[in-house]
């Protein structure tokens, strides 16, 4: 098998972390080699956050290039655009349609992109664009948005329901197990 390549961004504080681990314990259930890169950029709450995903027969590195990954995961609009020179032509974009503001922005020096749900719907790759947010806030919490989406990633890959429950009751701790399965399956219904 040829090894496959996802990119998860967003900005710090959205549980971008979570979000591999549980891709992880997905891929490595299913016996691929899988690697994992540590988070790039500024981590801490409001940065820009990027983490890689790589798997396979045999995996040497983590980290993809410029017009490499199968799939970007995107838990911000605008990490979205910034990511997409990344995505494959014809790979998968999944994007909450959240807007955070980066400090450009908060400062005045900028104005955050009008319209990018449309500007990226005309590139050439597989759009999906949900409002993970409110879909997080309908389950119980705003912070179970970055489950939401691997419902979405879920419902847009071919691996068992039983293998993603499982990843999710191995990943998330279980006084929030519950919420975090009404979140994923909200994203899968989206």
């Amino acid at each position: 098998m040829e090894t496959r390549s996802i990119m998860i961004v967003g900005v710090g504080g959205q549980g971008s972390l979570l979000a591999s681990r549980i891709i992880g314990n997905v891929l490595l259930s299913q016996g691929y080699d899988v690697k994992v890169s540590e988070v790039h950029g500024m981590s801490q709450r409001g940065g820009s956050v990027v983490t890689y995903v790589k798997y396979g027969e045999k995996v040497y590195s983590p980290i993809v290039e410029k017009g490499e990954a199968d799939i970007v995961i995107s838990f911000e609009l605008l990490e979205a655009a910034r990511c997409l020179p990344y995505l494959k032509k014809g790979g998968k974009l999944i994007t909450s349609t959240q807007q955070i503001d980066p400090m450009p922005v908060i400062t005045g020096a900028a104005e955050y992109p009008a319209d990018l749900v449309k500007k990226l719907s005309e590139a050439d790759v597989e759009l999906t664009a949900v409002d993970a947010l409110s879909l997080a806030e309908e389950a119980g919490t705003a912070k179970a948005s970055n489950v939401v989406l691997m419902g979405v990633l879920a419902a847009k890959t071919d691996f068992p329901e039983e293998i993603w429950q499982t990843a999710l009751e191995k990943c998330v701790p279980a006084k929030f197990l519950e919420l975090n399965k009404k979140a994923f399956e909200l994203g899968k219904k989206a």
